[in-house]
């Protein structure tokens, strides 16, 4: 029995029909369609079952024909498709007559003829995996596929894809035994966690592990993401291979495909892994150029969908597979596997000198070991020819790859970046007395050891258990990770908030991560080529946040935190001059109402500013761009300072409320009333939350004495000249950094202001 099944929305009254070339489907006669039926829990999909009578077809009829037609309420017929294009199945005499082994057609899409068949036995997705393997002969051995939807034969006709197609060789050459314990939708993480259940107990000879980008959401993953994606495939994989050798087996790995639904960039990724993939050392079934279309899609007529081969894409991927890979016997295995089991557990000598300086390494496992006994500490740099030629040589390191000390459990050891040649390409200070066993970066990356909060092919973020994270910079620059970086900060919001810190270096600035509901909150440096590790400390509630808000007069105390790195999204008066601190304290007190009002906004075309009529002392000089023609038309100026103004003042406010204590940053000459005058508005907007005024003025501190919350510094920093002398910008910037310091702020209790409140 066959079960035609088609996908197709219709409006009221429609209907679904199949016409062909057998008598159940009239022969060709539209006027003679065989009706499908839908119900409301599979509408859209119309389906019919067909009992084929094997004696009404004749010897030559080897495939029956058929379109299927939309009935319309009036009853007239409809082709799916005008061209001469026919949809087809095979007939398959063993199945036809048989009520009990229905084939389903699943034909997809209406109107969308493929050039071949998909069909399967009822239940047979289901139960493939559970199918009951054939026998093997004595010498033959037992081969486990483990991969996801393409290697159970999905989208090949009755499942015979390339697994199945493998089977019957292997049996017919070797002797092997073929079973499949694929998944569908199976991706690195869930193979892992099935291997146990699945592999262990089925003691197989060799494991192909046959897993594909597409399931790990490559595609449809967002742009920042991918390299993560990427990266934890291909660690992911790396575990399975590990696994299956500490298994006794030997790994091969099902290489990649395509998608249709790569861009160039998915592409580019695809072929990068590819090409890594093929240095593991590892045997693998390469598929990639028998099937690409040279821009990370199939090749044209083979495929079903975006995401499967078809029949003729999964024969094109069993004419790939090199059978010279499974030429193996039991005695060449044991053979092979003694050796392998010996060398994964050797360390051989790649250096040793008399001081006490030794390295080793162990080409199977992939790992380095670095011992100093010395007095002295090493630095492995590039240079260091005799060291250099011998891991060349000998320790067969991986090109392109980041190896970690992996018992460095504070971070403090440089990472490896191994070259083109399979040499250390940058310097790497090794201390006295440390004994450091080296791996590859992947090794952190993988599914069951990390969760990957955000990678970019550089610097990685990882979850490691629910209170601590580590960071991997993998790039010669030093990241500067901050909550303005949006990706960042929202993949962070995966972690318990509360304040994570690095044990190594307790008290060194921008080492103390501050994690809030929505995400980061603060600025984290990781330094070149290095990785760190981040522990939960405390609650966010039991540390005491201070904001610092500049107050004008100019631009200094922003650029002084710029320079300290102190800085983050703009507040009202960072880029904004206001002379009078009358003006502020009002602005502040009012919650900045009319800061930005297009009716006390004017431009003043000689000095090329935009002064304030209300407040007089108040005036822009950053707001008019080049475009712009603020002679005849304000009004994109007034609209680009209501946006950049009002958000502004809302993370001003935003701060206020959320943070523990206030800095409150003046800078230019002032006098005594004025100063009084905003103390007394800042105790009221405050609202008991405590505060400080910094005052920076070129004045004698008696003129202020004695006016509570103030700190007067006799001091003058001058944007003006910080922008012409780099030197005099960072002789202020000490300055500042030593007064906050006096004042106890410091990176590690900074509150930082979300550009988003």
């Amino acid at each position: 029995m066959y079960r035609f099944q088609v996908k197709a929305p219709t409006q009221n009254g429609e209907m679904i029909g199949i016409v062909g070339s057998i008598s159940q489907f009239g022969s060709w006669d539209i006027k003679k369609y065989l009706p499908l039926r839908t119900s409301g829990d599979r509408y859209p999909i119309w389906w019919v079952d067909v009992e084929i009578d094997p004696h009404t077809l004749t010897d030559a009829e080897e495939k029956i024909e058929y379109k299927y037609v939309r009935i319309d309420a009036n009853g007239k017929a409809q082709w799916e498709c005008e061209k001469e294009i026919n949809r087809w199945v095979p007939i398959e005499i063993e199945h036809i007559g048989s009520k009990t082994s229905t084939i389903v057609v699943d034909d997809l899409a209406f109107g969308y003829v493929h050039p071949f068949p998909y069909g399967y036995l009822e239940n047979a997705i289901a139960s493939e995996s559970e199918a009951k393997p054939e026998t093997h002969s004595q010498n033959g051995l037992k081969v486990l596929v483990l991969g996801s939807s393409v290697a159970m034969g999905c989208s090949a006709w009755l499942l015979k894809g390339w697994a199945n197609q493998l089977g019957q060789v292997l049996k017919e050459k070797f002797g092997h035994q073929l079973i499949n314990r694929s998944q569908l939708g199976a991706n690195v993480t869930s193979t892992i966690e099935r291997f146990a259940s699945v592999v262990v107990p089925e003691k197989p000879d060799l494991v192909i592990i046959s897993l594909s980008l597409g399931n790990e959401g490559l595609a449809y993953c967002r742009p920042h993401d991918r390299r993560a994606v990427q990266r934890r495939f291909e660690s992911g994989l790396q575990q399975l291979i590990k696994m299956t050798q500490d298994l006794g087996a030997i790994p091969v790995i099902g290489g990649l495909y395509p998608n249709g639904d790569y861009n160039p960039e998915h592409n580019w990724l695809l072929r990068d892994t590819h090409y890594r993939m093929l240095r593991w050392g590892v045997p693998i079934l390469d598929w990639l150029d028998a099937l690409d279309d040279g821009y990370g899609g199939w090749k044209s007529g083979i495929s079903l969908d975006v995401a499967h081969p078809n029949t003729a894409g999964h024969k094109l991927m069993f004419e790939a597979i090199n059978l010279d890979i499974f030429k193996i016997n039991h005695e060449q295995r044991s053979q092979e596997q003694a050796v392998k089991s010996h060398s994964s557990n050797t360390e051989i000598a790649i250096y040793v000198d008399k001081y006490g300086f030794q390295v080793f390494a162990n080409p199977e496992a992939q790992t380095l070991r670095i011992i100093n006994n010395s007095k002295h500490d090493y630095n492995i740099t590039p240079t260091w020819k005799e060291l250099q030629e011998a891991l060349k040589r000998k320790a067969d390191l991986t090109f392109g790859t980041t190896y970690i000390a992996k018992n460095d459990e504070l971070g403090t050891v440089p990472l490896l970046s191994v070259g083109f040649n399979g040499t250390i390409e940058n310097t790497v200070k090794i201390p006295i007395g440390v004994d450091l066993q080296y791996c590859s970066a992947l090794k952190f990356f993988a599914p069951q050891n990390a969760e990957i909060l955000y990678y970019d092919g550089h610097l990685g973020i990882l979850k490691e258990g629910d209170r601590t994270i580590r960071i991997i910079n993998e790039s010669e620059e030093e990241y500067n990770i901050h909550p303005m970086w949006k990706e960042i900060r929202a993949a962070l919001a995966a972690m318990p908030a509360g304040v994570y810190h690095d044990p190594a270096n307790p008290e060194a600035p921008f080492r103390t991560m501050m994690i809030g509901e929505q995400g980061l909150e603060s600025r984290v440096k990781a330094p070149v080529k290095s990785t760190m590790l981040l522990k939960y400390k405390c609650k966010l509630s039991e540390i005491n946040r201070i904001a610092i808000l500049p107050l004008g007069d100019r631009c200094a105390a922003r650029m002084l935190l710029y320079k300290m790195e102190y800085d983050g999204p703009a507040f009202p008066f960072d880029l904004a001059r206001s002379t009078n601190l009358g003006d502020v304290s009002d602005m502040v007190m009012n919650d900045f109402r009319d800061m930005w009002n297009p009716d006390y906004l004017h431009y003043n075309i000689e000095e090329g500013r935009v002064y304030h009529s209300k407040w007089s002392g108040l005036s822009f000089g950053h707001e008019v761009e080049d475009t712009d023609d603020p002679a005849n038309n304000m009004q994109p100026i007034h609209e680009r300072m209501r946006v950049r103004y009002s958000a502004r003042a809302k993370r001003f406010l935003y701060t206020l409320d959320h943070c523990d204590e206030v800095l409150f940053v003046r800078t230019g000459v002032t006098n005594r009333d004025y100063v009084l005058d905003l103390i007394e508005k800042l105790t009221i907007k405050c609202k008991g939350k405590p505060f400080r005024v910094l005052l920076i003025s070129k004045q004698t501190s008696d003129e202020f004495a004695n006016i509570p919350n103030l700190l007067h510094y006799d001091l003058h920093f001058s944007p003006d000249w910080m922008y012409d002398n780099q030197d005099y910008w960072m002789e202020c910037t000490k300055t500042m950094k030593e007064i906050l310091e006096s004042l106890g702020i410091s990176s590690q209790n900074l509150f930082w202001c979300p550009p988003n409140p």
